[in-house]
């Protein structure tokens, strides 16, 4: 149940809201790219006097009691807003010690603070809870390119998710339980569907349209006093469920943890609990271990499937960094002159910055022979041996 003011505003979102970032879009990339300032000042009056119209009106009613599901669509539809006028220079973190969206900042606090998470839009409302009506899910603007994004993006989460939905199945059958190959079979089977989904991503998206009239719409922004970064395509339980789960991430390692720590109200309040619980697991790969002498045929087979999956989930971490980040974000930042643009990333820091911590990421999912992170490539090479010795 949504009240009529709350519905108002949804339509304003999928439809004038789209339409005026789009025709915005069209201008920045046939006029300037990255220099938005003095470019289509009307519309974006328009966007910020239509936006704030329709906020004023739900700050009034308390539009807060709706149940979950209303309101944390809600929140992202004011999310939004918030977003698009950061993206068109509306607001900009630099120069403010507070957002100027008075009204904005403080529906996205009461909903943000009622519901458990950031008071901004994140990668929920987009992908795995971005409803569609008659076929059409919202996004900021009506672009081939944006769509894609979003439709591919979704179509990776809910793969990551189900590898590791397979993956919790597993934990009370114990690794060496016969149906475990099945529960692991499935986990590859996922993983390598977020592969094929992202080469066929890789191949569809434009690289200057995602860099110039997409990616800006994630930048970080203030909400009230405070800057929040960006929403991010990871900012879910599943794929930390998987990394957890595997013990290719450990919870004890001040980087991982950290990253968690700085991501669990970007996630639905149910990710959050469902990750704690994983932070507490034993991970598969120590279970494998622990039982490294036995000669149970079940245990030794499924090690073989076990390993199978950490390689997939390896190489999806490698084909995102190196395809993805490389092509997608590094190169063009490079060739516009950008790599040292302060507000370049969603997630905040410099760009260098990000890509060292991205690698790191990427090096603990693919087990890399690194000495100077808690990579697992010791471990992975002693059941590799064991495996290898089952199968001769």
């Amino acid at each position: 149940m949504i009240t009529p003011r709350a519905e108002a505003f949804d339509n304003w979102i999928r439809r004038d809201f789209r339409d005026m970032n789009t025709a915005l879009e069209e201008r920045y990339f046939a006029e300037r790219r990255s220099d938005v300032s003095g470019v289509g000042d009307d519309i974006k009056q328009q966007l910020l006097d239509e936006g704030r119209a329709h906020i004023v009106g739900l700050l009034g009613e308390g539009n807060t009691d709706e149940g979950f599901d209303a309101g944390f669509d809600l929140l992202g539809n004011v999310g939004f807003y918030m977003a698009a006028c950061r993206r068109h220079d509306l607001t900009e973190p630099s120069r403010e010690t507070r957002s100027p969206l008075a009204e904005a900042s403080a529906l996205a606090m009461q909903l943000g603070a009622s519901l458990g998470t950031v008071p901004r839009f994140a990668s929920a409302h987009l992908e795995t809870h971005n409803r569609a009506v008659d076929g059409v899910f919202k996004s900021f603007t009506t672009l081939e390119d944006e769509g894609t994004f979003i439709a591919y993006n979704t179509r990776g989460a809910l793969a990551y998710i189900r590898a590791s939905e397979a993956l919790l199945r597993l934990l009370p059958l114990g690794v060496s339980h016969p149906v475990a190959a099945d529960l692991l079979d499935e986990a590859r089977d996922a993983l390598e569907a977020v592969y094929r989904y992202n080469e066929e991503l890789f191949q569809i998206l434009d690289v200057e349209r995602f860099f110039y009239c997409v990616r800006p719409y994630y930048k970080p922004h203030r909400v009230g006093l405070r800057e929040y970064r960006g929403a991010n395509a990871g900012d879910f339980a599943g794929i930390n469920v998987i990394d957890l789960l595997l013990g290719v991430c450990r919870a004890d390692d001040p980087y991982y943890s950290q990253l968690l720590v700085d991501k669990f109200l970007f996630m639905r309040p149910e990710d959050q609990l469902l990750l704690r619980d994983c932070m507490r697991r034993q991970s598969l790969m120590d279970a494998f271990l622990e039982h490294r002498d036995s000669d149970s045929p079940p245990l030794r087979e499924n090690l073989r499937r076990f390993l199978a999956v950490c390689d997939a989930h390896g190489k999806a971490a490698l084909q995102h960094h190196e395809q993805l980040v490389e092509k997608f974000i590094v190169q063009p930042a490079d060739e516009g002159d950008l790599v040292d643009n302060q507000q370049l990333t969603a997630s905040g820091p410099p760009l260098p910055v990000l890509l060292k911590a991205l690698r790191t990421l990427c090096d603990l999912r693919a087990g890399a022979v690194r000495d100077d992170i808690p990579s697992r490539h010791r471990d992975l090479a002693t059941l590799r041996e064991l495996a290898s010795q089952v199968s001769a």
